[in-house]
């Protein structure tokens, strides 16, 4: 291959790799298992939005300080570099969660220490994305990258269900095996393989990027960069009004991405809680939204390619607002409202066919959204500008989490705690309107 097309194959190894930590930790496999262990769903979903949402305060705090410290310092591999090392740390540790020896806070904090270290390194591979092709061409190099992540999480999905994630109740895999590698089923090592598993897989398949792909940035900081780099930050902060439409668009991604990620990180508790899944079903659940989500990424790209991103962000919102509001009418008892039988099968095939949405539109939004950022940003601090939409996606990313978390403990009950995903999907669409299609810096 050329060198830029290398380098393009190098960027799509970040998705491919990192992908795991939300599939398999976030949403399908270890999320549903601490819920399992806590024996309480309510209990686990408010102690899960508390750890996610205060993981989210830092990520929100620092994130475009970092962004522009590496605009006017240099190298963003440095610190690429360093957030990686966080990511192994962070999921690795979750091996420590066992049923006998269950620490919560711990728990949480190798968790959060994970999700701090992919957040960050997401912000500088992120700022990438312009320097790989014409402008023409982003929206697709963009959602060629979420659908080869997705894959990715797809393939790790699949083996942590057929050889490793045992059920709690017969100590076998999805397809009737004992864990692999000699793990004890009892001590559910096979589903605490999770972390190491992800933390393997992300040191692997780093290996391509840090081989192919090159930063343009010099690696000599110039004498008083980071001094530069904070006061450059807060003159592009007291600026923001004065380009309405980055400013719109960050306020809107604010709100919906963190909606989305309500949903990814809620999936796979609520379905535990409320349909009474077991890890294995999540798991299942999780394999038919990542198809839909890998192919969907794809075709979005080429969809962002005809129509622009803003088209495709608006119905993708459109679609998850619609699953936000169905999800609450879905439980054991009843179907949108319709009681059923003890032991009808119409809740968890009304789950899977939300989960195929929530997998399409989710891998389609945040494919665009990313695209639509490289529009909005000034050309010449786009690190900054990317460190400025991390802060925008989690800057209320403790927000859903929390309201989730307050919701939940203050109803008792999961299917109304989940509802403040619905309005921040709202507010998001409505602050689409003041955004422009190519941003405030085109000629």
């Amino acid at each position: 291959m050329s060198s830029a097309r290398k380098r393009i194959w190098g960027w799509y190894a970040f998705d491919w790799a990192s992908q795991p930590y939300n599939t398999l930790l976030i949403t399908f496999i270890f999320a549903p298992y601490v819920g399992e262990l806590m024996q309480d769903g309510a209990r686990a979903q408010a102690a899960w939005g508390f750890g996610i949402g205060a993981a989210g305060i830092i990520i929100a705090l620092l994130a475009p300080v970092l962004g522009a410290i590496a605009d006017t310092s240099g190298n963003r591999m440095r610190f690429i570099r360093l957030f990686s090392v966080l990511y192994l740390i962070g999921s690795a540790g979750l091996w420590m969660a066992a049923p006998d020896s269950f620490n919560l806070p711990l728990t949480l904090f190798f968790f959060a220490l994970g999700l701090i270290g992919m957040e960050f390194a997401t912000i500088f591979i992120n700022a990438m994305l312009p320097d790989l092709g014409p402008r023409e061409e982003i929206g697709r190099i963009s959602g060629t990258g979420w659908a080869i992540g997705y894959v990715g999480g797809l393939v790790t999905l699949v083996i942590m269900l057929f050889f490793f994630a045992e059920s709690a109740t017969t100590g076998k895999t999805f397809i009737g095996l004992d864990p692999a590698l000699g793990l004890d089923a009892d001590a559910r090592e096979g589903t605490r393989f999770v972390g190491p598993l992800t933390a393997f897989w992300y040191a692997l398949f780093m290996i391509p990027f840090f081989l192919w792909v090159r930063d343009p940035k010099p690696v000599k900081a110039a004498k008083g960069a980071v001094r530069t780099a904070l006061r450059g930050l807060r003159r592009t902060l007291r600026r923001l009004p004065q380009t309405p439409s980055l400013f719109s668009y960050l306020g809107a991604s604010m709100f919906y991405r963190d909606a989305l990620n309500g949903i990814y990180a809620f999936g796979g508790i609520y379905a535990q809680g409320v349909l009474g899944w077991t890890v294995v079903d999540v798991g299942v659940f999780g394999i038919i939204a990542i198809i839909t989500g890998a192919l969907f990424a794809w075709l979005g790209g080429k969809a962002d390619v005809r129509f622009g991103p803003g088209a495709v962000i608006k119905v993708s919102i459109a679609a998850l607002t619609a699953v936000a509001i169905a999800i609450v009418f879905v439980s054991r008892d009843s179907l949108f409202g319709i009681a059923l039988p003890e032991d009808s099968r119409a809740p968890d095939i009304a789950f899977y066919i939300l989960g195929a949405v929530i997998g399409a539109a989710g891998g389609t939004l945040q494919s665009a959204s990313r695209s639509m950022m490289v529009r909005q940003a000034d050309p010449h601090r786009m690190t900054e500008a990317f460190g400025l939409y991390a802060l925008s996606g989690k800057a209320t990313s403790f927000l859903a989490p929390l309201l989730i978390g307050i919701v939940t403990a203050a109803s008792g009950s999961q299917q109304i705690g989940v509802t403040p995903i619905i309005g921040l999907f709202i507010l998001g669409l409505i602050l689409l309107a003041w955004v422009k299609p190519n941003g405030d810096f085109s000629t």
